[in-house]
């Protein structure tokens, strides 16, 4: 860590302390006198290209110092060298980020004002940009909220994976393979001028918010993922993961619910602040938004279990499983909501 600090012209002396959330970067805080910064390691076997990474958020800042200088943007640091990133040989490559006073995250929403705080803020973000060129944004993640390549990938793990877990799930995969209408509704979008792509956060889980000492919500975080996308891909994660008490792990069905609240506030949140962006026919698609991205964490689960466990970390032999099972019934107590949800978008 000397070499890291140095670069960074921290002194080696400084205090760091490891924090714990997040599952694929490496994150510390680092106390150097006065003064506080985020440091992050960036997983290079996720991220292959870190570099894109930088290009995007690098872009997005520069246009947003000019257009909307009031508006909250945690750029990175530079290095003594002038780099956002620094990479030490056999170690990685880093990056520092300014740590923010006074602000803390939340790691799971546990009440309707937290979604309409965190859907506020990833609908502004995105309002912010809707005169950016995405075309000037780089893929971080190839095909990552790519339906139709994600199906396809179920597909062939289906036909080619661990034939013991394929035939031990046939009725679970039938239960999923009955809503591969969602693909082709995703495939009827993408080509359909009606849905822009626009500069999407890719990760809207609340952690990837700040809050402040009143609990408001002051700016998105972690834009790893900041990619061309479209709105029902920020939408979906935020419904997946605020919907449910309980997370993707848990085994219990019976916790598995649907917060009708939590609904309404996400939709409101978001509708605040890009209501006069979306087509209206994009504004129809919040209902589908939840299920493509349940659906879309579903046969990933399930594809990654018939490729024996090769992508998501697990924590015994059926993690992979349980996490399908969970998903997939997340998707079937979404759509008991249907009309009900389908009909507050015109109310």
């Amino acid at each position: 860590m000397m070499n890291v600090l140095s670069a960074f012209g921290i002194n080696a002396d400084a205090a760091l302390t490891q924090i714990s959330s997040g599952i694929i970067n490496n994150t510390w805080k680092v106390k150097s006198g006065a003064v506080d910064y985020i440091l992050q390691r960036i997983n290079d076997k996720v991220f292959i290209n870190p570099e894109n990474i930088h290009h995007n958020i690098s872009a997005v800042a520069s246009y947003l110092n000019k257009y909307h200088p009031d508006y909250l943007f945690p750029a990175p640091i530079l290095s003594k060298g002038g780099t956002e990133l620094v990479h030490i040989s056999g170690e990685g490559y880093y990056r520092l980020f300014p740590f923010i006073e006074g602000t803390h995250t939340i790691e799971v929403v546990e009440t309707a004002d937290q979604a309409l705080e965190a859907s506020t803020q990833f609908g502004r973000f995105t309002a912010k940009l809707k005169n950016f060129d995405v075309s000037q944004l780089k893929i971080t993640i190839p095909h990552f909220h790519d339906l139709s390549y994600r199906y396809k990938q179920l597909v062939d793990a289906a036909q080619n994976g661990n034939p013991q877990r394929i035939n031990a799930t046939q009725s679970l995969f039938k239960r999923l393979s009955e809503f591969d209408y969602l693909v082709e509704q995703y495939e009827e979008i993408i080509h359909d001028s009606n849905f822009k792509k626009r500069v999407t956060h890719h990760d809207t889980k609340i952690s990837n918010v700040l809050f402040d000492e009143t609990n408001k919500g002051i700016c998105v975080i972690d834009l790893d993922t900041l990619m061309p996308g479209y709105f029902f891909s920020d939408v979906g994660d935020m419904m997946r993961t605020y919907l449910c008490p309980v997370s993707e792990n848990e085994t219990d069905t019976n916790k598995i619910i649907i917060r009708p609240s939590f609904y309404y506030a996400i939709v409101q949140g978001y509708l605040n602040e890009m209501k006069n962006e979306l087509t209206e026919v994009e504004k129809r698609y919040f209902f589908y938004a939840a299920q493509f991205m349940i659906y879309m964490q579903a046969i990933r689960f399930l594809t990654d279990y018939f490729n024996d466990d090769q992508y998501y970390q697990i924590l015994y032999k059926d993690h992979n499983l349980d996490r399908t099972i969970n998903q997939t019934v997340l998707l079937e107590r979404l759509m008991e909501y249907e009309i009900e949800f389908k009909n507050m978008i015109y109310e």
